[in-house]
């Protein structure tokens, strides 16, 4: 598994899994700094490879009154802002070809939406701008599926791709992790586990998505324990007034504890 040598990345030779992590949406500088400072001491405690990351805009939002974001250049400077108070790279999901571009002046790895996969003009946007592309797995595609979205962007001269899985869904409020689909993945690129969202329950109902928080350390202690890559962990100081996904994010204190007891549960695999 290689990182890619993406930039202002620390301890990639750690045999570690390495960390997605931050806020759903980016809210404001001061919370998105908050957050980073707090993740970023843990992360440089148990040597974990770490990537903030942070939505600089929410396209797919259930309800026209949802909260999309706070402009997109105020949020992409913020992100960048993260990257060089604290020398750590970034990672925003884009939505439009046109975003690609934009957001490829401000972080280090676009991130194509579970929803977005299969849409060939935006992964080869993602892939031209040079920049890593994670490719979320739609909740409707198979594990063995992905081999195409990954060849897309090697197609288009890029062969810095990341597969994220974040559960699939069989029914129509909730999804399962297959974690049968991890070494399948891996076969085609690095594979990052999206503990967070894969314990969404979207209500269609009301337009307000739920979830099951109380599950982020089993979700989590599997996919170490299937040799994961990476992790995928949306977190906040306060999930409960988020403004985007608090129904299913790990509270911000209980982030180091977790950390710690998957970072054991690593070393032992690695010792097996």
């Amino acid at each position: 598994m290689t990182l890619y040598d993406v930039p202002k990345l620390k301890y990639t030779s750690s045999n570690n899994f390495f960390l997605l992590c931050g806020p759903c949406a980016i809210e404001g500088e001061d919370m998105a700094l908050r957050i980073a400072e707090k993740v970023v001491k843990i992360t440089d405690s148990l040597q974990i490879p770490y990537i903030f990351k942070g939505s600089f805009k929410k396209a797919n939002r259930s309800r026209i009154d949802s909260f999309t974001g706070i402009g997109d250049e105020k949020a992409l400077k913020i992100l960048k802002k993260v990257s060089d108070t604290f020398n750590i790279p970034t990672v925003t999901d884009i939505h439009e070809i046109s975003d690609a571009e934009l957001a490829a002046q401000y972080v280090d790895v676009l991130q194509i939406p579970a929803f977005l996969v299969r849409q060939t003009d935006l992964v080869v946007a993602a892939a031209k701008t040079g920049k890593v592309v994670n490719l979320k797995k739609g909740q409707f595609m198979s594990p063995e599926s992905m081999k195409h979205a990954v060849q897309k962007v090697k197609d288009a001269g890029n062969d810095k791709a990341w597969i994220t899985d974040r559960g699939t869904m069989f029914g129509y409020q909730d999804m399962i992790v297959d974690f049968r689909g991890i070494p399948t993945m891996r076969q085609y690129a690095p594979t990052i586990l999206d503990v967070t969202h894969s314990l969404q329950q979207p209500n269609q109902s009301s337009g307000v998505t739920g979830g099951r928080p109380e599950m982020i350390e089993t979700i989590a202690r599997a996919g170490v324990v299937n040799l994961v890559d990476g992790l995928f962990i949306e977190t906040h100081f306060n999930p409960e007034n988020a403004k985007s996904d608090g129904a299913n994010m790990l509270h911000l204190d209980y982030l180091e504890k977790l950390l710690t007891n998957l970072v054991t549960i690593r070393k032992t695999v690695n010792t097996i």
